[in-house]
């Protein structure tokens, strides 16, 4: 499998690059990053109230700035509240951002040398300054990745996508390919500029580091983005099941150096946290996560405000089936799993082909992989092919069209569905 841990590292986005003057005061952030990075058990994450504070005017400034909408920044009162939670439980901030959708200032706290983690967070949870407290969680990427990682191809391998054709997905494509569709990915980097990616990925946002190299080097999320988005009739490699949809992607998962050997990833509760908030100020209508893990209070938040927003959210099952843990806990949330691996449940999940999957692999390479990861990008594309074709289809419709804990989805029968009377019903 393809480990990889969903870590928060740090509450806001890294600029791609900074002043000189600015060096000083980044490098402690990016220390304590690398301490999340590294240990994620010696930290908690915390919320408290951020009320909405006016940010005064200068003087001479323009009338239109009066009456005008609070600037959301951390406020006088939530500063005070977690300065007086640190001292009184022993923690050290490492990292924190407003999250305006929520009214609350996030924080993830160092505990203090000796301290038993969770006695703190029940600690912080009896405190009635607090909004929320939880461990800063691990979660995992459900993949696994092909045995051997160096095989490269260097000819069309259309009839090689078993899981392509199963679904009809070829004849589909004589009503949607997906164009006008815009699919957020949360996941590790992806190389953006492989020959079937070219001009697919609109977006594509580090929230981990600053290493532009490394990003273009991340195995998983090239191999999800491959699927959903390759580039169709460009003469090599193979065909996304939604070739003309616009993909956004976030990194939120990282490849530690010591574990790179076994091609495992890892991020955690922060840096999800950062590309949901992220995904919130877009116009994206479908999201992937291709990764689960624990329960996290601060994340299934975030998510159900997306659903909320009528997106479409398209998750991995667990390896143990089921709607266990984050994301697929989350009610709203569109679980997949493999149609040819984990037995089918009391009707939870979508079943799609997601063993020994043809896709991208860095340096411009194809390779196969397997697990619920790619059996999630599969049902993404197909997603975006019925939102392109009736723009108001909702996660219901996408269900009930697509089928649930059946016979595998056909592409043109799902399409076939969407006839004017049922668009109509879609788009009420």
């Amino acid at each position: 499998m393809l480990a990889l841990t969903l870590l928060l590292v740090g509450c806001s986005a890294l600029p791609r690059s900074e002043p000189a003057t600015a060096q000083a005061a980044i490098q402690p952030a990016r220390s304590s990053e690398a301490g999340m990075q590294a240990s994620s058990e010696r930290y908690v994450v915390v919320t408290v109230a951020n009320p909405l504070e006016r940010v005064p005017s200068r003087a001479g400034t323009s009338l239109s700035s009066y009456g005008g909408p609070p600037r959301y920044t951390q406020g006088s009162q939530a500063t005070q509240t977690l300065a007086a939670i640190a001292r009184d439980h022993q923690l050290r901030e490492a990292a924190a951002w407003p999250i305006p959708s929520l009214g609350v200032h996030c924080v993830v706290f160092q505990i203090a040398d000796g301290a038993e983690r969770d006695l703190v967070v029940a600690q912080l949870r009896r405190d009635e300054r607090v909004r929320l407290a939880q461990p800063l969680q691990d979660f995992s990427m459900l993949s696994n990745a092909a045995a051997d990682a160096e095989i490269s191809y260097n000819d069309p391998y259309l009839p090689l996508q078993k899981g392509f054709a199963a679904m009809n997905t070829a004849r589909a494509h004589r009503l949607s390919t997906g164009r006008g569709a815009h699919i957020a990915v949360i996941d590790t980097g992806a190389q953006t500029g492989h020959p079937d990616l070219r001009g697919r990925i609109q977006t594509a946002e580090n929230l981990v580091d600053a290493d532009r190299t490394t990003f273009e080097q991340d195995r998983h999320g090239t191999e999800v983005v491959g699927i959903i988005a390759a580039t169709g009739n460009n003469g090599q490699g193979i065909v996304g099941i939604a070739p003309d949809a616009r993909i956004s992607l976030y990194k939120a998962c990282w490849y530690p150096a010591t574990l790179a050997a076994v091609a495992s990833a890892r991020c955690n509760s922060f840096t999800l946290a950062k590309a949901l908030a992220a995904v919130m100020a877009t116009d994206a209508r479908i999201l992937n996560l291709s990764l689960g893990g624990p329960d996290d209070p601060l994340l299934a938040a975030l998510l159900t405000q997306l659903i909320k927003q009528d997106r479409i959210v398209i998750a991995a099952e667990p390896p143990q089936g089921g709607r266990s843990g984050f994301p697929a806990n989350v009610p709203g949330v569109i679980t997949v799993g493999m149609a040819d691996a984990s037995p089918i449940g009391p009707g939870h999940s979508l079943r799609v082909p997601g063993r020994d999957v043809l896709t991208l692999a860095p340096r411009s390479r194809y390779d196969f992989s397997s697990g619920s990861s790619m059996a999630a990008a599969h049902v993404s594309g197909l997603a975006a092919l019925l939102q392109a074709a009736a723009p108001g289809v909702d996660r219901h419709a996408v269900e009930t069209i697509l089928g649930r804990g059946g016979a595998l989805p056909d592409a043109l029968l799902a399409l076939d569905a969407l006839t004017p009377k049922a668009r109509r019903l879609a788009e009420r």
